[in-house]
């Protein structure tokens, strides 16, 4: 990453300081994790049961590339079960829309659900032919987007809705004042769900990523390696074999561009933290502030170290045996240095935040 074009802060009134209780918890253990729930937010979860049990509500994810809404959403349904929230991504509902479109036409469910909801500035196959990239000069209108989340929360079982990829610019950031009662959400609850993180996170992250090349499973080299390294003595390069079930230890490999890192989305990365930024200034929708990483100088007081991200560092012998060493990922951002946290940390953010909103006291 070239020059500092992002400056990340923390604002430490939204985190608890550390409980000190002395206990060490393994955060890459499931039944580890249920215990370290427990402890460190056990009466918010228990609040949460309650409420997800006779209510619902809309959150958005806002959050820059890399930032990780995946892992902070499979926190929560660990803790809460897999069928308790709906998980809708706009990225995906369109490209699903542009499928069925291109395939079916006007036979479509998605075309025949438009022509009943759809209302906005393009005729109705203009907005399809932005859409399908038959149309150069206008971009897939909001409006059209939003027939088609609709139609797919529709389609889903009345539960809590989690939106990631909506609002996508600052103008979509207005309507999301109004979503629920576009979609005829009810009367839900709704909140902003913001994930801040140093850029030097998120570019390692991408800088590291690896994907197996035989079943797509991707894991990171510098934070998140598998369970057997290898070392190619002719490249001489390190390099992870793929351990999921099923897979035939596929060796991973670096997709095209990662190694560029952030700079290769760097308009994209920005103009995510414009839409939180514009996010945070509307009124009468609460917001979430999560943080991924801690100043050094603090981290202690408000985690404990077995909280921190640990990254890896390889040795090999003469035989090409590959060893691994571990310590706390110090990253740099400005003039401040941080320890970046562990996603189970930051889910218990998510959690103390989230129950405060919906009235716990």
């Amino acid at each position: 990453m070239k020059s500092p074009w992002y400056t990340y802060s923390v604002s430490y009134k939204w985190l608890k300081t550390a409980s000190n209780s002395g206990k060490t918890y393994d955060l890459d253990s499931i039944a580890e994790r249920r215990l370290y729930y427990q402890e460190k937010v056990g009466p918010e979860i228990e609040f949460l049961r309650d409420y997800f049990r006779k209510n619902t509500f809309l959150a958005y994810w806002l959050a820059p590339k890399q930032a990780g809404k995946g892992t902070y959403m499979n926190g929560l349904k660990e803790i809460f079960g897999m069928d308790m929230f709906t998980h809708i991504s706009v990225g995906d509902v369109v490209r699903a829309a542009d499928v069925e479109f291109q395939e079916k036409g006007k036979k479509s469910e998605v075309y025949r659900y438009a022509k009943q909801n759809y209302r906005g500035d393009l005729y109705l196959e203009e907005a399809f032919d932005a859409l399908t990239g038959r149309s150069t000069k206008d971009l897939v209108p909001t409006e059209l987007v939003m027939s088609f989340l609709r139609l797919a929360i529709q389609k889903n079982e009345k539960k809590t809705l989690f939106i990631d990829g909506f609002p996508r610019n600052l103008d979509q950031v207005s309507y999301s004042l109004f979503f629920r009662e576009l979609v005829n959400y009810r009367n839900d609850p709704d909140l902003f769900i913001l994930i801040n993180a140093p850029l030097a996170v998120l570019d390692e992250r991408m800088k590291q990523r690896r994907t197996c090349s035989k079943c797509g499973n991707a894991r990171n080299m510098a934070l998140l390696p598998t369970k057997e390294v290898g070392y190619d003595a002719e490249k001489k390069e390190y390099y992870l074999i793929c351990d999921l079930t099923g897979c035939k230890g596929g060796r991973m490999v670096t997709k095209e561009g990662d190694y560029l890192g952030i700079e290769t989305i760097k308009d994209r990365v920005l103009l995510d933290l414009d839409v939180m930024k514009r996010a945070r200034k509307l009124y009468g929708i609460p917001k979430i502030e999560l943080y991924n990483s801690l100043e050094k100088e603090k981290a202690l007081e408000y985690s404990d170290k077995y909280e921190f991200t640990a990254a890896c560092w390889y040795q090999h012998d003469a035989q090409g045996k590959v060893t691994i060493t571990k310590k706390p990922w110090e990253v740099k951002d400005g003039n401040k240095k941080y320890f970046s946290l562990l996603p189970a940390a930051v889910v218990t953010q998510l959690v103390k935040q989230l129950a405060r909103v919906l009235g716990y006291k």
